[in-house]
């Protein structure tokens, strides 16, 4: 069993390169069935947000070539993106998992969205059986660490999000939002969080589009904005000075004729957008008319650089948390290897006694209830001294990084195997006796 992770972020790669990996939430089922089927894959799940695409799999037996699946599924040149790919495999994995999920590695260390998006994309996983086992394991006890570092450390504090920093930009770029008009394409999340902002820091209006009217209607009736047609969207953009855009579109919806369009209406008065999508949905080239500013999710870097210093400590503290938790993560699953071998080596004694038992009791005449409980007593106490030895030195093994080896010595020393159909059904039927001598008052007999 191996944890594997490729991928690439904001700080790896340039927004462009991003775009061109990014899978739209309506693709990610077909996505997640491509990585499955992918050949050693037995569990996978892929995340994709406007700051990171990452594939995370689980192989029973070797490595796996995941740079194949990215070439197989994205029919992209690999010089384009491969130069800007990061991997991890085992302890790593899983703790760039922890940090990610913890948000230690997000652009604004802290922010509270990355959480619901990894948990978007693992019941996105779970809904087409891509995690069903070790995976599953690993990402609860992904969340449950996410959830320790909020709790005990102070880095969500004055948590601050891509939508926040975007209008702390627009701040910055207008003095004050006072009086200002604003236009929302986009009635997802991060829209929703941004409309938050400029409320609470005095935009006057909001305009909302969106390709789901109904939704528009809502998010404007929530913040007492109006709600714009998306058909409607390139006659009505003008009305605002800054638009915050962050649709799900896999080409640019503002391109340079629309921005020659709007400075036309305005009489030349300037326009900021703020693109926070991935793929873009602003075209680079509206950047070179004058009026028209535009920002993008890597342009919002700057912003965040006035954070870092302050929530430094706190990270440093949620680091020391991580690296505990990957230990702890580590032992559990090296425990979950031992276990089959200890179950098979107590149900291969407990062969041995019962069989004993039953080849003697010929022997030993007719028993009375004190005189089988005393039997029974004893011969568990010889068998529970010997289990002892070897339990205990799997359990202790796990730690150790010949834990493989000292499994085979102990399946090899009592001649382990898996157990068989017939072996099975003995030990389920002598379990179905207990039950039934407990349940008849403790009596018990010869097996017939």
């Amino acid at each position: 069993m191996k944890f594997q992770l490729i991928g690439v972020n904001h700080r790896t790669a340039p927004v462009e390169v991003r775009e061109r990996l990014a899978i739209p939430e309506s693709q990610l089922p077909e996505a997640l069935r491509h990585l499955a089927g992918h050949p050693g894959v037995d569990e996978g799940i892929i995340l994709s947000t406007c700051n990171r695409v990452e594939v995370l799999a689980q192989t029973k037996n070797g490595t796996v070539d995941l740079r194949a699946f990215l070439r197989d599924y994205f029919q992209l040149n690999p010089s384009d993106y491969e130069p800007h790919l990061y991997e991890y495999s085992e302890s790593d994995a899983v703790r760039h998992l922890f940090r990610v999920t913890s948000s230690l590695d997000s652009m604004v260390v802290g922010e509270p969205q990355i959480l619901g998006q990894v948990k978007e994309a693992y019941a996105s996983a779970r809904a087409v059986g891509a995690v069903h086992s070790h995976l599953d394991l690993l990402l609860t006890r992904a969340f449950a660490v996410a959830k320790r570092v909020r709790t005990e450390t102070a880095v969500g504090s004055s948590a601050v999000s891509v939508a926040s920093v975007a209008v702390e930009l627009a701040k910055k770029i207008f003095g004050s939002l006072q009086g200002k008009h604003v236009y929302l394409v986009g009635a997802g999340k991060m829209s929703e969080l941004a409309a938050r902002h400029l409320i609470a820091h005095g935009a006057e209006s909001i305009f909302v589009a969106n390709r789901t009217y109904d939704r528009a209607e809502q998010m404007a009736a929530r913040f007492g904005g109006k709600a714009i047609l998306f058909e409607q969207l390139y006659e009505t953009c003008d009305r605002a000075d800054i638009v915050i855009t962050s649709t799900g579109a896999p080409h640019a919806i503002f391109r340079r004729e629309h921005g020659e369009l709007f400075l036309a209406r305005r009489k030349n008065r300037p326009m900021f957008f703020i693109d926070i999508a991935v793929p873009r949905d602003v075209d680079p080239e509206m950047n070179r008319l004058d009026g028209i500013f535009v920002y993008d999710i890597d342009d919002l870097q700057q912003a965040v650089s006035s954070h870092v210093a302050d929530r430094r400590k706190e990270a440093e503290r949620a680091e020391a948390i991580i690296t505990v938790e990957v230990e702890r993560f580590q032992v559990r699953l090296q425990t979950l290897d031992v276990v089959p071998t200890i179950v098979s080596l107590q149900d291969h004694l407990e062969t041995i006694r019962q069989a004993e038992i039953d080849r003697v009791r010929g022997r030993l005449g007719a028993l009375s209830p004190e005189q089988e409980l005393a039997v029974d007593a004893l011969t568990r106490g010889i068998i529970s001294k010997i289990m002892h030895t070897p339990i205990s030195t799997l359990k202790t093994a796990v730690r150790e990084a010949e834990a493989t080896t000292v499994v085979d010595v102990v399946r090899r020393l009592f001649d382990l195997h898996d157990t068989s159909p017939q072996e099975k059904e003995l030990q389920g039927r002598r379990k179905e006796d207990k039950k039934a001598a407990k349940l008849g008052g403790g009596e018990s007999g010869a097996e017939t």
